[in-house]
């Protein structure tokens, strides 16, 4: 996750604020969480471009989506990057049930 750290002074006091900025992939987390288990990863080779948190714009050559059991697409579940879909769910990406 990201932490963009700024100071606010007010007066003589100086608080520090800390802000998580939007991290699509724990989003994913939080909704696989609570998805039953059964869910699989299939990687589609179709150009895809995201914004990374600097506000640029990367271009991939493929992308990922996540679908439920029922083989149903799960809503925000489409993502670029497999290997930080699995530093957020704390698993090496060799676990990840890849299709």
């Amino acid at each position: 996750m990201f932490f963009d750290i700024s100071i606010l002074s007010i007066g003589r006091t100086k608080a520090i604020i800390k802000r998580m900025a939007f991290n699509h992939y724990a989003k994913i987390k939080r909704i696989l969480d609570v998805e039953p288990e059964g869910w699989i990863i299939q990687k589609i080779n179709k150009p895809t471009q995201a914004k990374n948190f600097k506000g640029e714009t990367i271009i991939f050559d493929h992308y990922y989506r996540i679908y439920d059991s029922n083989l149903d697409p799960i809503k925000y579940c489409k993502f670029q990057q497999i290997d930080l879909l699995a530093s957020v769910l704390h698993l090496p990406v060799e676990a990840l049930p890849i299709i």
